[in-house]
């Protein structure tokens, strides 16, 4: 007996790039709706075409789990009157829960009796409540950009078209704001022979594909690979799969058919980018090199449909590529005519934000601060100025405004061809890396620190004027580049806190409660920082206890985390509980140096002989970054606090005494919460 459940929710083409987000959050919605209404099920599968969602729920209960649930009530004394019978309070609060008096039983707890009310709860029919499941799922993804169509309240990315629910191989019928459950589903807009009946989800999946659907993203995904390859294979060549493009791909096509173009060969005295980016992120084409690596004058693409009029297709895809190629080598030749450095001015006419300038005085700005930043660090400043000057140049050129995804590029050619330094030219390519989450970092000095100067600038000037990513709105994509200037910094062997950084960027505008401001972004960057390390398999409690080293460089304590957690392999309650011990007690309070003549007894002396005696060694174990060590030589010194816990009283009558057992408490644990936040971590 098929025991599934299965949606089909039918509408206009969807664009290629919501729909995998769609299906997660689909699914999501759908587990947790099961999951709210006590309903079993095995498992959800969810396929996605351009014109469709197909929900399946795998083995789902017939009806909900019956629930066992127990409540408790008004104490014995009100609940019950003297004669033992029940008041007013116990049989509303039994009726509220709707259920039984003889269910009523008294527990002790504490010095008094309370009621306990136990309700069995019999599960209702799954059939009753599979269209709100389809409803809120429906109305529940979010979409950048929903539509309503025809008066209706529902919003979805594109109209929705039908719906199909099959319930235990039972056809439901109902509908959402007059969109009716119908039997019947559609093939290929233009392969399909018609609409057609389907049954269950096994019988669905079979007529689509006889209808030219192949409903399975993951089947379709190996087929455009295979197609693709194959074609490749013909022209002597290996195709260039962009993971991005071929998602997109994916899902623009419901019957994939790859085929492929060709273009003039003097196209190829272009720079390979021109070439390519009018391919991949105007035409979702896949360019061909040949076995050497070097591009060839052939394209691949992927056709929704067979191979009918194939030769058409061709035809019309290497006119529209063409036409593109024509314009970039126009814009090429035109740009070259002159140097980068006279696009220069241009900047002054383009607008970075109102109230931060123009793209200039963003560019003066990664300088000054790139500067700042190399004079901190010790780093060969000979390149900076220069490839600041250039960096943004090509935004004004003709072939970045009508490609903008080659900025940093063409200023890389541009000025390779004006014979500027390699470093120069380098550095102009390398301030945009990242772009994103896959692309490659900064490799060169001059490169990474205008880079780190760059996405500072954008991150401290919006903040500094107010603007700040809320939800998920980011427009000005902050969080993207502040999680590239931590990659950057972990990447990298830089000696400054992230604290400084921001300083330096921040002192490039005239930011009013300043303090406040640093204070923001470094909980901006804090929270970043803080899921870049739970990706890395680090503890939660760990980063906690580490995170908020301000004077620590980003690599650094990421170092410390690890090393925290190597020490953490071995049980440390015993330590752990003595410095929280002693930070309780420290809690604000000032601390000087402790004065050995007020000590008055020998576990006093102890201590603070074990601390001048370890105190060098954890010195040059952090200078040496092996923190592992550091904390490892310091538990040393946590049994002669608890003979100093034991022996004397740290809250001593004599203010003298007193303070200065609390200064010796302080020079204890100092050198541990240089390194860490034992406090932090869950040890028990």
């Amino acid at each position: 007996m098929n025991r599934d459940l299965f949606y089909e929710i039918g509408t206009e083409e969807i664009p290629a790039r919501y729909i995998n987000n769609a299906l997660k959050e689909m699914k999501e919605i759908l587990t947790k709706n099961l999951n709210d209404l006590n309903i079993q099920f095995e498992e959800i599968d969810i396929k996605a075409t351009p014109r469709r969602f197909a929900i399946l729920v795998k083995n789902i209960s017939e009806k909900q789990a019956d629930l066992h649930e127990e409540y408790k009530g008004p104490a014995k004394k009100i609940a019950y009157d003297a004669q033992g019978n029940p008041t007013k309070a116990l049989t509303g609060f039994v009726k509220g829960k709707n259920g039984l008096l003889e269910n009523v039983e008294l527990r002790k707890i504490g010095d008094d009796e309370y009621v306990y009310l136990s309700v069995e709860k019999e599960g209702k029919e799954t059939k009753i409540f599979v269209k709100d499941i389809l409803e809120n799922v429906v109305r529940g993804v979010n979409f950048p950009k929903p539509m309503r169509w025809g008066g209706k309240n529902l919003k979805f990315i594109r109209p929705i078209r039908w719906f199909i629910c099959v319930f235990h191989g039972e056809h439901q019928d109902f509908d959402i704001e007059d969109i009716k459950t119908t039997r019947f589903t559609k093939g290929h807009r233009f392969l399909s022979s018609g609409d057609f009946m389907v049954s269950d989800f096994e019988d669905y999946k079979i007529k689509l594909k006889e209808n030219y659907v192949i409903l399975d993203q993951d089947e379709r995904r190996n087929i455009i690979i295979e197609q693709v390859n194959k074609v490749a294979e013909t022209l002597g060549g290996l195709p260039v799969i962009d993971e991005y493009i071929l998602e997109e791909v994916n899902f623009i096509v419901e019957y994939p058919t790859a085929f492929y173009g060709s273009y003039s060969e003097e196209y190829l005295k272009l720079p390979e980018e021109v070439i390519i980016t009018p391919m991949e992120s105007h035409q979702r084409y896949f360019p061909v090199r040949d076995k050497s690596g070097k591009l060839m004058n052939y394209f691949i693409t992927v056709r929704n449909g067979n191979d009918y009029m194939i030769d058409n297709v061709r035809k019309g895809n290497e006119k529209v590529l063409v036409a593109r190629l024509m314009d970039a080598k126009f814009f090429y030749e035109e740009d070259t005519k002159k140097s980068l450095e006279s696009f220069v001015d241009g900047l002054d006419t383009i607008v970075f934000q109102q109230k931060l300038g123009t793209m200039r005085n963003k560019a003066e700005r990664i300088e000054k601060s790139a500067l700042m930043l190399a004079d901190r660090l010790g780093i060969d400043k000979a390149h900076i100025s220069r490839a600041a000057l250039l960096c943004k140049a090509d935004l004004t050129t003709a072939m970045v405004f009508e490609f903008p995804e080659l900025q940093g590029i063409m200023g890389r050619y541009y000025s390779m061809l004006d014979k500027e330094n390699p470093a120069v030219s380098e550095a102009i390519y390398e301030h945009y890396l990242p772009r994103n989450a896959n692309d490659s970092l900064p490799q060169t000095s001059t490169g990474i620190l205008l880079s780190l100067a760059d996405k500072m600038d954008s991150i401290t000037g919006f903040f500094s004027i107010g603007i700040q990513p809320t939800g998920s709105q980011d427009p000005y994509a902050l969080r993207r580049q502040a999680i590239a200037v931590l990659n950057i910094l972990l990447n990298s062997d830089f000696d400054i806190s992230l604290r400084e950084i921001i300083d330096i960027a921040l002192s490039q505008f005239s930011a009013e409660q300043k303090a406040k401001t640093i204070d923001e972004i470094s909980e901006f960057f804090r929270q970043r920082l803080n899921n870049i390390m739970l990706d890395m398999n680090i503890r939660y409690d760990v980063i906690n206890s580490v995170i908020d080293n301000k004077n620590s460089a980003i690599h650094e304590i990421v170092k410390i985390a690890r090393d925290v957690e190597a020490w953490l392999e071995k049980d440390r309650s015993e330590a752990i509980s003595t410095i929280i011990r002693v930070q309780n007690i420290l809690k604000s309070k000032e601390y000087q140096d402790v004065n050995t003549e007020l000590f008055t007894h020998e576990s006093e002396s102890a201590l603070y002989e074990k601390c001048c005696e370890i105190k060098s060694e954890i010195d040059q174990l952090l200078a040496d970054r092996n923190y592992f060590k550091a904390i490892e030589v310091y538990e040393a010194v946590t049994p002669h606090i608890n003979s100093l816990f034991d022996n004397v009283m740290i809250m001593d009558k004599d203010e003298d005494v007193r303070n200065n057992r609390i200064n010796l408490l302080n020079c204890s644990v100092e050198m541990i919460n240089g390194i860490v936040d034992v406090s932090k971590i869950n040890y028990k």
